[in-house]
């Protein structure tokens, strides 16, 4: 028979759970934020990717565009200006990096890599586009960076290219 885990903490109710289901349960914890992650970052490089505006210097919508509007209230205008230096590069690249990010965080390839990569591109877009954003919980790339800090840390242990690696390792002699 084996071991329960019982509890009377939640309201008196006996919690009869295998022994060893909370370490079961991390497992897991990290998966629906790293699904969430994973999908809108693939959904944000492809967007971004499709969207003749956003790649261009000087269009309305465009990259160029926001970086200039957004260059005297960064944080760090010298990374603005760096992006103007070549705001069709810039858009490229923090579309193709957004989609890698995706795709390694979806199929757990480089987990750790991939979700550090994302805490980067937010960080970069909260010191630079949402800066100015007052109060600062009303911008979205801070709560992004902070997403990311538990998979740059944990990882992807479920459902991943990397555990699956790490598995046929462990096999190999």
């Amino acid at each position: 028979m084996a071991h329960t885990h019982r509890s009377t903490a939640g309201y008196g109710i006996p919690d009869e759970r295998p022994a060893g289901w909370k370490d079961q349960a991390a497992r897991y914890a990290l998966l629906p934020l790293r699904l969430f992650l994973g999908i809108t970052f693939v959904y944000a490089g492809i967007d971004k990717l499709t969207d003749s505006a956003f790649l261009s210097a000087t269009r309305p919508g465009s990259i160029g565009e926001t970086m200039n509007a957004v260059r005297d209230s960064s944080a760090v205008p010298w990374l603005v200006d760096l992006a103007l230096k070549n705001p069709e590069g810039f858009g490229y690249a923090i579309a193709l990096g957004e989609l890698a990010v995706g795709l390694g965080t979806l199929v757990g390839l480089l987990a750790r890599l991939a979700a550090l990569g994302g805490a980067l591109i937010s960080l970069s877009l909260w010191l630079t586009v949402s800066w100015q954003t007052d109060p600062y919980y009303y911008g979205n790339d801070l709560a992004y960076l902070m997403a990311w800090l538990p998979l740059v840390l944990a990882g992807a242990s479920v459902f991943s290219l990397d555990a699956l690696l790490r598995a046929r390792r462990r096999r190999t002699p």
